[in-house]
């Protein structure tokens, strides 16, 4: 087990799709600010979720399951203390994986109170599923991100199988769009001009920006260049890609725009961005001891 201590402005970048360890003394609060789901298993111990809403126990075994628009604060007990392990899905980063309509679903169902905190008991399937996850003999494999990537899908039940086998009636321009940002790979999105987009529509390049705003709350252009960003800070982060190439990589045809629009977004260059997050590592907010689980 290893330590790893806080930033001195108690941010994190926990690492997306592994297993950490955290565990609470005896009174000791954690708020989590994780972009992305987050997936709590309490291990041992007992303590609480509060919000401003409702307070929630914490038994063992259980499952709490929070958006990133979710304010919480976990408490472990006075008399026990809380040992947790989670994980954390930024679902923008799963480009290759899933479509825009199903990253829709994952940023409606943060809004949506009965799913952006879920409390789920020792014996719910997930419960059981996320507990079989800590006897995975090697936790840094493919299969095992898969694992947890299914676990995260099948946590939804109900709601994530209607989203998915749900059919767009194409009576006109708008149901033809809503089809295509539900069966298109975010990342079939990195280099697709609006051009192509349009002929794919068979309608007016201005009806067609009408129609985009109204469907996904934004401009064809400003979707993609949250996907082409989500993806390079991706890249940043898990190669050793040259800038330009990474550039490349995320659909940007120019490394000025690239690098203007990067600095737009997060407020530093894509170098400096990714000297940051190699120098903080792998780091939790809050609580003073988290255990790397294994």
């Amino acid at each position: 087990m290893a330590f790893v201590s806080d930033d001195k402005n108690g941010h994190t970048m926990a690492p997306h799709l592994v297993i950490q360890g955290l565990a609470l003394a005896p009174g000791e609060e954690w708020n989590p600010q994780l972009p992305g789901w987050l997936f709590i298993h309490v291990r041992l111990g007992m303590g609480y979720c509060l919000d401003k809403q409702e307070n929630l126990e914490l038994p063992t075994g259980a499952v709490l399951i929070l958006s990133q628009n979710h304010d919480t604060t976990i408490r472990a007990s006075q008399l026990t203390g809380l040992t947790l392990s989670f994980f954390r899905v930024v679902p923008e980063l799963l480009t290759g994986l899933i479509t825009l309509g199903e990253q829709s679903f994952f940023e409606n169902a943060g809004r949506r109170r009965e799913l952006a905190r879920q409390l789920l008991g020792r014996e719910h399937p997930t419960s059981v599923k996320f507990q079989g996850l800590h006897d995975y003999r090697n936790q840094q494999d493919l299969l095992f991100r898969v694992k947890l990537l299914e676990l995260f899908a099948g946590a939804f039940g109900d709601e994530f199988e209607k989203h998915a086998v749900a059919e767009a009636s194409p009576v006109d321009a708008k149901e033809r769009l809503r089809q295509i940002l539900e069966q298109t790979l975010a990342s079939e999105w990195l280099n697709l001009s609006f051009a192509e987009l349009v002929e794919k529509m068979n309608c007016t390049p201005r009806h067609l920006s009408r129609i985009f705003r109204e469907i996904a709350g934004m401009s064809f252009r400003e979707r993609q260049a949250k996907i082409r960003l989500a993806r390079a800070s991706e890249l940043l982060v898990t190669t050793e890609s040259k800038v330009v190439n990474v550039a490349l990589d995320s659909g940007f045809q120019s490394l000025s725009l690239f690098n203007l629009m990067f600095r737009r977004r997060f407020g530093l260059s894509p170098s400096r961005w990714r000297r940051e997050r190699h120098n903080h590592g792998r780091r939790i907010s809050s609580p003073r001891k988290l255990l790397l689980v294994n």
